[in-house]
């Protein structure tokens, strides 16, 4: 069967900043949602990166007595690092101040101003140097933006972008394609929005230097949004003359690009981009996924707080309590997904991550594959044991909806109920392997219904395994290297195989260790 192609990328991260729980949220789902499509027979690429330009940026460049590309290729790294910290199977890195960037980012300029969407005018109103946003007097709040952000008033010269003409177009757009942007609430904000009336929209600055240069017009820079969302298009080399990843993975992918962004950018990626793309007479994304905010034990996160969540900290605090760093990694992706619904704000308590590890990883997952994989071990010879055909049948029917529900969560993004899903099987494998006993039935001399219950029981560890990849590709390795799955049998089409009998098994080794017990001083 041919493969599809598949596109989705993270937003580029701004690098006025070191990274935090927010960057490593967002970039972990899009690496999820990359995993598991490729293990459902697509080609993907993977874009996560960098915006490295703006008035933001130029001012911390100066403040730390740098030049803004010095500034930019030290910051950047901390964020390039981060893709391997939290083990991304990303495609690409892209930075704004790269040369293929800029190209695409002044080809797509001449496209709007080719089509007639540019004019140039005077600038006068509301702007956000953090947001590197501009606001309308009427949304803004005791002198401040929506954002609580602090807003100054300007009067230059700028280009401006035709905006007004697109709001019965993106209406129109919506309604066509009722799950363009998720969760509905986000949808239903940018809708409003739209529908309380577009106001043409500034799209350069003169009163700093730091971006890419208007073409034609070098004494003007591109407002930093229309500059940083074209790196979607950059990436994908929209600039050569070629354009084959271009046509591969925009043009002709089906189901993408999926654009996965914070809440707080959704307006950008759910108004401006697609009216830019509209103007460009270019195809606009597939979907565009707002996830929410975390907080801190309650507590909003903020730098003047002092709470901000370092994923690398988490990590290290989890290789504290004795985890290697595989496991320490895969444990912190897998709460960030399981603690809330993707699209919701979420809470970050140290207390639930570790009551959640353990009650559903270490207690569950990893209690099952232990003592399946030792009694098999120790009692049929390390080989998978027979099963007579009508239990496994009665199995593979059982297994049915879990086959079914499980992928397709996945894919539309339900992480948290995908990861229920799962920890239920498990929980209904292991009920049945307490209820049957099979320790017992060996002491009885009931041979073949103890490997009729190990073998139910191994099957469904290969098929945790399998799930479990994009969330913990680590682990999830683990498990099935344990039971010897072939490499080109771990993909979501082998849900429905069967383990081989006879197969021989590796040596059971713990996969998942329980965090109080490490804090205990009772496991290495």
């Amino acid at each position: 069967m041919s493969k599809s192609n598949f596109y989705v990328t993270s937003p580029i991260y701004y690098v006025n900043d070191k990274p935090h729980i927010g960057h490593a949220y967002t970039s972990i789902a899009c690496d999820i949602l990359a995993r598991f499509k490729r293990l459902d027979n697509n080609n993907v690429f993977f874009l996560t990166g960098t915006d490295e330009h703006g008035q933001k940026v130029e001012k911390s460049a100066i403040k730390n007595n740098k030049t803004p590309q010095q500034f930019c290729d030290e910051v950047s790294v901390a964020f390039r690092d981060l893709t391997s910290a939290i083990n991304l199977s990303n495609n690409d890195f892209i930075r704004t101040t790269e040369e293929r960037h800029q190209k695409t980012a002044q080809i797509f300029w001449a496209k709007l101003e080719e089509a007639g969407f540019i004019y140039k005018d005077v600038y006068e109103g509301w702007y956000s140097v953090r947001d590197e946003a501009f606001y309308s007097a009427d949304e803004i709040i005791d002198n401040k933006a929506p954002s609580g952000a602090e807003v100054e008033w300007h009067k230059e010269e700028s280009y401006f972008f035709k905006l007004s003409q697109f709001g019965d177009k993106l209406l129109e757009f919506y309604e066509k394609n009722p799950n363009f942007i998720e969760p509905k609430s986000r949808f239903n904000e940018v809708k409003s929005f739209v529908k309380s009336g577009l106001r043409d929209l500034s799209i350069s600055r003169t009163s700093f230097n730091w971006g890419v240069k208007v073409p034609n017009d070098e004494k003007h820079i591109m407002y930093v949004w229309l500059d940083a969302l074209t790196n979607y298009l950059s990436a994908l080399d929209f600039a050569s003359e070629e354009q084959k990843n271009y046509e591969d993975f925009w043009l002709k992918a089906e189901d993408s690009p999926v654009h996965i962004v914070g809440k707080d950018i959704v307006r950008f990626h759910g108004i401006y981009w697609p009216a830019f793309l509209m103007a460009a007479n270019i195809k606009l994304p597939y979907k565009i996924y707002a996830h929410g905010w975390w907080t801190n034990e309650g507590q909003k996160i903020s730098k003047s707080v002092g709470n901000i969540i370092d994923p690398y900290q988490e990590i290290k605090w989890l290789e504290g309590l004795g985890c290697d760093n595989d496991l320490a990694v895969d444990y912190f992706r897998y709460f960030l997904m399981k603690e809330v619904p993707f699209g919701n704000d979420g809470d970050y308590f140290q207390k639930s991550f570790t009551l959640r590890i353990n009650a559903e990883l270490a207690n569950n997952i990893g209690n099952l594959a232990q003592r399946t994989l030792a009694m098999i071990y120790k009692n049929c010879d390390a080989k998978i044991p027979e099963i007579n055909d009508k239990s496994l049948q009665e199995y593979l029917k059982n297994c049915q909806n879990f086959d079914k529900q499980i992928p397709d969560l996945i894919a539309q993004l339900k992480f948290d109920k995908a990861l229920d899903k799962i920890i239920e099987f498990a929980s209904v494998i292991n009920k049945n392997l307490n209820d049957r006993a099979p320790w017992i039935l060996k002491k009885e001399g009931k041979i073949t219904e103890m490997q009729d219950i190990l073998y139910i029981a191994a099957d469904a560890i290969r098929r945790l395994g399998i799930w479990l990849q994009p969330f913990m590709p680590k682990s999830a390795e683990k498990i099935l290297n344990l039971l010897n799955i072939a490499e080109d049998k771990r993909n979501f089409a082998n849900i429905s195989d069967i383990l081989p009998q006879d197969q021989m098994i590796n040596q059971p080794k713990p996969i998942f260790l329980r965090l109080d017990l490490v804090l205990a001083g009772k496991q290495p």
